[in-house]
């Protein structure tokens, strides 16, 4: 074996140490080999143990280094402390000899009134004190501290007194101009207490309104409202002045110019209403009305030239607009009415919703009139007093518009007359307060608007009588010779279409005003603003002119009606052309309705109730008529029958009958005629049905008609010229061919005509049966 040459000595290969280590993965090394082993690893040992031992000595070492590192540093941290407090310290005693010498030179500059030098010096004075505020436990910080409090005290009285001395409460003011003494003073009192700066304005638009003062006491003639411009030509002078003489001794920021004109409008406006309420007796309408035109002029004027800056507690918004090259105060007022009619422009523009003025001086003197309005609103209930008498009295000298076909009903020119006069009243109302007088000046409206209503447009519609408290024309509706009847004129026609149309545009008009008066008045009494009773009203005058357009026609055809009712029917031979009565209904149709038309040709809607409300009533008192046609043959059935489809084809034509332009007409209108009429032809179809079989004859009456009203059926038999006897059996067949009413229904109500049941058939053809052998 290959094994075998590897061996140390000659073996049997079972019995040698070698093979039999590598077979069982044992090696047996020599005695030498092994001592070798241990050698190394003792030498391994100790080298493990010099290198724990460098490793330590490094850490020793290093620990060494890291002690030195502290040690250095802590040296430096204290020296950077000691850098960091040196330059507070520095910083500090720079600060305290600052603040010591600005002191010392402050108290120097104030007695001296160095007030530019002061202005600067004191800010920076306040602000190095501000520094000092954690060490004012030092009794020598707390005295600057002190020092600088009673400067700024000083300062403060020293300059009111300055501007007293300039500005003398009492005496004539001063002639000469600023002094810069004044103007730097000004600059200090920016950095003063703010309560210095209100008061040295105070004092100075005092002094200089105390001239105003004297001028319109309220024992002084110019007091009045009547020179009330006087008043506003004053203050504006005395802007111009101030502007030319003060303008630059206050700060810009100040807004003196308009503080002034501000406190002049409240002064104003006190005065005014002491005045006037000692004198409101004397207070007439137009006299207040051109004081409030020159006021509210005057306040638009403020808000040209200032901003409103000063308006909102007495804080600055805004640093003050230069002044124009050309001094609004010195611009000559003009036209009122100019600024009315683009106030009027602007109203159409304007919002839904209430918004706030847009000039920030409205009211701000015009206020005090307010509490007098009460002799404006009375004047306008005067004057609409008197409008509404000279409508009525123009209405008959001149009398009821003249028929113009060509340009439809024309609307009364009253009614825009009013309006006009109702907007004029609403803007210039608002003008003057949009409070408690809106709602009163509403009130007025509304009274006027139903005068207008019933004196105007019901007072001149033609004569009635309203014995049943609806409006009627039987006064004007009286029979003839032969079948004529008295009826309204052209003019007539037409002035009751012009009533319709102006109530329409009435109501319009009124709902537009509603909405108006809800943006005009203030948000808190929109709720209180309310024209649906007027409205209401002209709805009213709406209804009862379609109502007597109506019954005017209704009535015209009444004669032709009554004609047909007493023609000998059983006697018609031969079926012809339409009857003359038909001819008739036809021909006052064709009068009336396109006159009607063409004047309501702007309310196309109201023409449309027209049409359908003269269907509602002719249609009905056509088959009353008709079941007053009795007896009626069967020819004569058959002439009827052609006379109401004549009837029918009119009546669908109505709306468009005599017109170029040919209409569809509405919908409804049709589905009325329609319904009405083909029940009229369903009765002269039952008319002219054999009555034998009498079942078949009933059960062609219920299938036709669907009317389960014995009254109806037996107005049926009295056209067909049945006796008595034979009306009854009828009857009670009738009665027993109904259908059932349904269960916990009225018998007496209208039934359904459903198809009866078998037991029910069954039960009614025993009783027939009865009935048919007790009649033979």
């Amino acid at each position: 074996m290959a094994g075998r040459s590897s061996c140390c000595a000659p073996c049997d290969g079972v019995s040698c140490p070698v093979w039999a280590g590598i077979m069982f993965g044992i090696t047996l090394l020599p005695t030498e080999m092994m001592e070798q082993g241990f050698e190394a690893l003792e030498e391994a040992q100790k080298a493990i143990q010099q290198l724990f031992g460098k490793i330590k000595d490094i850490k020793d070492k290093a620990e060494k280094s890291e002690q030195m590192v502290k040690e250095i540093t802590r040296d430096i941290k204290q020296l950077d402390h000691a850098k960091r407090h040196l330059t507070t310290s520095i910083t500090t005693l720079n600060h305290l000899h600052m603040l010591a010498g600005g002191v010392d030179s402050l108290e120097a500059m104030t007695r001296r009134r160095q007030y530019g030098e002061v202005a600067n010096l004191l800010q920076g004075v306040v602000n190095v004190l501000e520094h000092f505020n954690k060490y004012m436990g030092i009794p020598q910080i707390r005295q600057l501290s002190e020092r600088v409090k009673a400067a700024q005290s000083e300062l403060g009285q020293q300059i009111l007194a300055d501007f007293e001395e300039a500005f003398p409460s009492q005496g004539t003011k001063r002639t000469g101009g600023p002094s810069n003494v004044l103007r730097d003073a000004c600059l200090v009192a920016n950095v003063l207490d703010p309560r210095i700066k209100q008061e040295i304005i105070k004092k100075f638009i005092k002094q200089h309104l105390s001239e105003y003062l004297v001028l319109f006491q309220e024992n002084q003639d110019v007091a009045w409202l009547d020179k009330i411009d006087r008043r506003y030509a004053w203050i504006k002078r005395q802007l111009v002045d101030y502007e030319e003489k003060y303008g630059r001794m206050f700060p810009a920021e100040w807004c003196m110019t308009e503080r002034i004109a501000v406190e002049f409008c409240h002064v104003t406006r006190a005065e005014l209403s002491k005045i006037m309420r000692t004198r409101a007796k004397e207070i007439e309408v137009k006299l207040l009305l051109f004081a409030i035109q020159r006021t509210t002029n005057f306040e638009g004027l403020l808000a040209k030239r200032f901003s409103g800056c000063t308006l909102a507690d007495g804080t600055v918004k805004k640093p003050e607009v230069p002044p124009p090259s050309t001094n609004p105060f010195l611009e000559d007022e003009t036209g009122a009415e100019t600024d009315e009619i683009v106030i009027e422009k602007s109203d159409t523009d304007k919002p839904k919703k209430p918004k706030v003025p847009d000039n920030p001086f409205h009211g701000i003197v015009s206020k005090c009139f307010e509490p007098h309005l009460y002799v404006y609103i009375e004047s306008q209930d005067k004057n609409l007093g008197e409008l509404i008498d000279r409508f009525v009295a123009d209405f008959k000298a001149q009398g009821p518009p003249k028929p113009n076909v060509d340009e439809g009903g024309a609307v009364l020119p009253s009614c825009a007359d009013l309006f006009v006069y109702y907007k004029k009243c609403m803007v210039q109302c608002s003008q003057l307060s949009t409070g408690e007088p809106m709602i009163a000046l509403t009130t007025i409206f509304q009274k006027y608007l139903r005068e207008y209503a019933w004196k105007i447009l019901s007072g001149n519609l033609p004569k009635t009588t309203s014995s049943s408290g609806g409006l009627t024309i039987t006064s004007l509706l009286k029979e003839k010779e032969g079948s004529e009847v008295a009826k309204f004129t052209l003019e007539e026609l037409c002035l009751i279409c012009s009533i319709l149309s102006t109530a329409e545009y009435c109501l319009a008009t009124t709902q537009q005003l509603e909405e108006k008066l809800k943006e005009k008045v203030d948000a808190s009494l929109m709720e209180r603003i309310n024209l649906t009773g007027e409205m209401d009203t002209f709805s009213i005058v709406i209804s009862n002119s379609i109502q007597l357009l109506v019954q005017d026609l209704d009535a015209a055809c009444d004669p032709a009606l009554t004609a047909m009712s007493k023609m000998q029917w059983q006697n018609v031979e031969h079926v012809g052309d339409q009857s003359p009565y038909v001819t008739s209904v036809i021909l006052h149709i064709k009068q009336n309705v396109p006159i009607i038309r063409d004047n309501l040709a702007s309310t196309r809607k109201y023409f449309t109730q027209f049409c359908i409300k003269f269907a509602n009533s002719f249609i009905p008192k056509f088959i009353n008529h008709l079941f007053k046609c009795k007896p009626i043959s069967m020819v004569g059935a058959e002439q009827l029958l052609l006379d109401t489809h004549s009837l029918k084809m009119v009546l669908l034509d109505l709306p468009s009958i005599g017109s170029q332009v040919v209409r569809k007409a509405p919908a409804s209108y049709t589905k009325i005629v329609v319904k009405g009429m083909t029940r009229a032809e369903m009765i002269l179809k039952v008319v002219m049905a054999p009555h034998e079989p009498p079942v078949v004859f009933v059960d062609n009456y219920i299938k036709l008609l669907a009317d389960c009203s014995t009254d109806t059926f037996q107005k049926i038999l009295d056209m067909k010229g049945l006796k008595r006897s034979e009306q009854s059996s009828m009857l009670d067949l009738f009665r027993l061919r109904l259908p059932a009413p349904p269960p916990g229904g009225d018998s007496t109500s209208s039934l359904s005509l459903s198809a009866p049941t078998p037991e029910q058939e069954s039960s009614r053809i025993r009783k027939l049966e009865k009935l048919i052998k007790k009649r033979l």
